[in-house]
């Protein structure tokens, strides 16, 4: 009795190891940004740029030096699939202009070269403090060795984490889109910055933007952003990385990365007021958004806090 129920209990091993497997992926996150006028040097929770915004509290474990081999799938690991994100830089100068530089290799372990466009670059990159301040969004460029250089603004001393996002254009990863992270320190007094309450609406350069939309984690859902100035419809929005807005969320604590991918169409420089997301938000808890827009030739970035239940 005891041989013939033995196939059928490892069967059902087998059965939940996979569906444990599958319910632990997340999104991956695609990124987009603007070049130098995206790069908010030391911005605070808001939108207004402070070169001397403080940073973190004793880093965590995932905010040591380096990186951490963290779980995959929300950014918070420097491999996946055999792909890995490189560097030798684990501190950069506080209070000016840095170059941090990397690579990412392959299952090969040799560097990758090739690299799918995805919103008009090869390569989309992050950096964050640990207390959701001091967001910079910007593209680095690549040496023909591969060697990638993210030339960054002012950073407030702290703990920070440097995303990188990109898709293989060949190779045992083509057409897959990763998020690989790594962690460097901005030596100097780091004092953390409370992350304002969850709130509707933000501002950024006079435009006022309202997030409407109650998103649970590890379910897809609808949000739709309305952007005002000066209490009127705002209907100018220029094309930005072939899209209307970009809309990048980092996780309070842990600094999970997500994006939410616009579902507005684009027709012309008359975007808005109204921008409709599809947010897949992996954990719940506290989610400190950023959204980029363009008017007039001009990007802005507007940050609010967004509680996922």
């Amino acid at each position: 009795m005891f041989a013939s129920t033995r196939p059928t209990v490892r069967r059902r091993a087998l059965a939940a190891a996979g569906t444990a497997a599958a319910l632990a992926l997340t999104l991956a996150a695609c990124g987009s940004s603007n070049d130098d006028s995206s790069s908010m040097p030391g911005m605070d929770h808001g939108a207004k740029p402070s070169a001397s915004a403080s940073a973190t509290a004793s880093p965590s474990m995932g905010d040591m030096p380096g990186m951490d081999h963290m779980a995959a799938g929300n950014g918070l690991s420097d491999t996946k699939d055999g792909y890995r994100l490189t560097s030798t830089d684990t501190t950069l100068t506080a209070g000016k202009a840095a170059a941090y530089r990397f690579t990412v290799t392959g299952p090969d372990d040799k560097p990758v070269t090739g690299f799918a466009v995805d919103q008009t670059k090869r390569m989309h990159f992050y950096a964050i403090r640990s207390d959701l301040t001091g967001f910079q969004h910007i593209h680095p460029t690549m040496a023909a060795d591969g060697t990638w250089t993210a030339d960054l603004s002012s950073l407030a001393p702290g703990a920070w984490r440097m995303f990188a996002s990109f898709t293989p254009d060949n190779g045992a990863g083509k057409d897959t889109a990763f998020v690989l992270s790594r962690t460097v320190t901005a030596p100097g007094t780091a004092t953390k910055t409370p992350l304002p309450a969850a709130a509707k609406t933000a501002e950024a350069d006079g435009y006022a933007v309202t997030v409407k939309g109650e998103p649970m984690a590890g379910m897809a859902h609808p949000l739709t952003v309305t952007v005002t100035k000066e209490g009127k419809p705002v209907t100018d929005l220029q094309p930005y990385l072939d899209t209307y807005a970009h809309l990048t969320a980092f996780h309070e604590g842990d600094t999970a990365f997500a994006h939410l991918h616009p579902t507005t169409k684009v027709n012309g420089d008359h975007g808005g007021p109204e921008l409709s997301f599809n947010a897949e938000l992996p954990t719940s808890g506290n989610w400190r958004l950023f959204l980029q827009f363009q008017t007039g030739g001009q990007l802005h970035t507007a940050a609010l806090t967004l509680n996922v239940g």
